[in-house]
């Protein structure tokens, strides 16, 4: 974190270690000249200085102390990079924007994947947003219904802080509507009319209750609306914890015959989802093989113009403190 005194930010702090150096340079010099002037009285005792020392000046010496301690003071100034003057610069983004749909559904606790589907695929959306850096991500969570839960930003920090908060205790209950997902998504792209590229990534393990799924399929299709899913869990499955108030497990999930509930990925549904809409399907795997996957494909979409942004910052000012300090070192030279 940059510092400021006397009305000037430091923007180089971490030049703290030459510092120290520079002012035992410092020290050494004004040690030099004490010690220098002690000789002088030993030798003169109070006679004239060209009785005894030709061409000596106390004055030039002086000087010369002082033009060094001032040289030494002003390069070490330069090295903290003074900074003053507020200029504003507008910067023109450029990106793409890509809406993120997490399954929050029950059947994403169960726990086929280490600890569980829900935190397994929080794992690799942040492996995601991390690897592409410069893109506007959006967040939408849903279950039976959907909605935004972090609008398209830059701020990654803000979006995986609404990221984290996703736990057991977010969990919806009932089925799972991919189609409403989809339909959010829409939805917001409809409102970006000059939007080229429309990007969603559905994060879900494929259990679908979806009402009309083809038909939202259809409207995807027509709005140009690319989806890529990311399957979370394994076929084999897993059954569902239930959890109490406390977060405490109670036991799982069970129909209406008392059988314990086997939850399982649902591939077919994710791959056929995709490919009807120009996307891929892509299995959530241990490894960062499908991040990679992902990245890239996302990547293959052309950058479009972002939001203009202001960002005022001070101008650089250390070459005015380097240019005392040659001065000062030069003129000591010439005396």
């Amino acid at each position: 974190m940059n510092s400021s005194l006397f009305g000037i930010t430091w923007a180089a702090e971490y030049n703290g270690l030459w510092i120290a150096v520079i002012f035992l340079l410092w020290l050494l010099v004004v040690y030099k000249a004490v010690l220098h002037f002690k000789v002088v009285r030993q030798l003169t005792s109070g006679r004239s200085y060209n009785n005894i020392l030709a061409h000596y000046s106390p004055l030039k010496t002086y000087l010369k102390t002082c033009l060094l301690l001032l040289g030494i003071i002003s390069l070490g100034a330069a090295l903290l990079r003074p900074q003053w003057g507020k200029k504003e610069e507008v910067v023109h983004q450029m990106g793409r924007d890509l809406f993120i749909a997490v399954d929050i559904s029950k059947s994403m606790l169960a726990k086929d994947v280490t600890p569980n589907r829900l935190e397994f695929a929080k794992q690799k959306i942040k492996q995601l947003v991390n690897t592409l850096a410069s893109d506007r991500v959006g967040l939408i969570l849903f279950a039976g219904s959907a909605f935004v839960q972090c609008p398209l930003t830059r701020d990654y920090q803000a979006f995986f802080m609404f990221l984290d908060a996703l736990d057991n205790s977010t969990v919806a209950s009932g089925g799972t509507a991919i189609d409403q997902a989809i339909q959010q998504a829409l939805t917001i792209f409809k409102s970006m009319a000059d939007k080229k590229n429309k990007l969603l990534v559905l994060v879900t393990d494929g259990e679908d209750f979806s009402p009309n799924l083809s038909s939202i399929k259809e409207s995807a299709l027509q709005e140009g609306l690319h989806i890529f899913t990311l399957g979370v869990g394994t076929p084999e499955g897993a059954p569902i914890p239930l959890f109490d108030p406390a977060g405490k497990q109670m036991g799982h999930q069970k129909d209406k015959n008392g059988t314990v509930v086997i939850s399982r990925l649902n591939e077919q549904l994710l791959s056929d989802l995709s490919h009807k809409v120009g996307g891929k399907y892509l299995h959530a795997t241990k490894d960062d093989s499908d991040v990679k996957k992902l990245v890239s494909l996302v990547q293959s979409y052309e950058k479009e113009s972002l939001e203009d942004t202001k960002i005022d910052h001070y101008q650089e000012q250390y070459h005015w403190f380097l240019l005392v300090s040659l001065m000062c070192f030069a003129l000591e030279w010439i005396l």
